[in-house]
């Protein structure tokens, strides 16, 4: 792969108006590679006040999670509609972090109708626990996800802008999928989307990435891009990510 076309940055709950502020005037100063388009996800409430600051950085912002419905009794909640009104371009679905929380899948497909009413663009994610991996079961679950994803309305279907496999054993563990181990699902990934015309759809893999491990999973030739967890918070570790896939 000559360069990786996604790379996203979840920021999770971390930041401040002055962290985000600091960090987009510093990323506007860096050179950035050119084919490629950069994602940050941070907590919503500072995706107003970063508009500006990530447009001048060459970054577009996404939020960390939306709900399936334009309004209601949903205490703590936010629609699609809301975070689309103060900048949000991308939404990410169905992470590791909430599934753990009780998201279903039909909660993320609910999700992805919220984001193509909005206008939204979604990145959605997948990936296994540790236990099916261990009982050769991978694949399987993963495609499982997969096919729960594809089973959305076709209207649904069209903010479907990247899919991020994300082992669940590798978040926020340090530990992550070796190179040929990761590619092997994106292959498997990409052959399922392909059946289904969808072939062309950035895949990332997401999973304790590092500016050490970066350059040898993006030159996978199934990778995609990285969707950058805690090291995304250092810019300069965020910059040497997305460096790694040109170089």
């Amino acid at each position: 792969m000559g360069c990786a076309v996604l790379i996203a940055a979840n920021w999770k709950m971390h930041g401040s108006l002055a962290f985000a502020d600091a960090y987009f005037t510093s990323a506007a100063a860096l050179r950035w590679p050119e084919a490629q388009q950069r994602i940050v996800f941070p907590p919503a409430t500072l995706l107003g006040p970063a508009r500006a600051g990530a447009a001048a950085a060459g970054m577009v912002l996404g939020a960390q999670s939306i709900h399936g419905a334009a309004e209601g009794a949903f205490t703590g909640s936010l629609s699609a509609e809301q975070v689309a009104e103060v900048g949000a371009a991308w939404a990410l679905l169905g992470h590791s972090e909430r599934r753990a929380q009780g998201e279903t899948d039909e909660d993320v497909v609910a999700q992805l109708g919220a984001a193509a009413r909005a206008g939204l663009r979604a990145m959605v994610c997948l990936g296994e626990p540790l236990a099916a991996r261990n009982a050769g079961q991978a694949e399987s679950f993963v495609l499982a996800q997969l096919a729960a994803l594809l089973a959305a309305p076709g209207a649904a279907l069209g903010a479907l802008g990247a899919v991020a496999y994300e082992p669940l054993w590798a978040i926020g563990t340090g530990e992550t999928a070796t190179p040929e181990a990761a590619q092997a699902m994106h292959r498997c990934l990409r052959e399922a989307l392909h059946a289904q015309g969808l072939g062309a759809l950035p895949l990332l893999y997401g999973g304790s990435v590092k500016a050490e491990n970066a350059r040898a999973l993006l030159s996978q030739n199934d990778i995609d891009g990285a969707l950058v967890g805690g090291a995304s918070l250092n810019l300069e570790t965020f910059h040497a990510i997305a460096r790694a896939a040109i170089e």
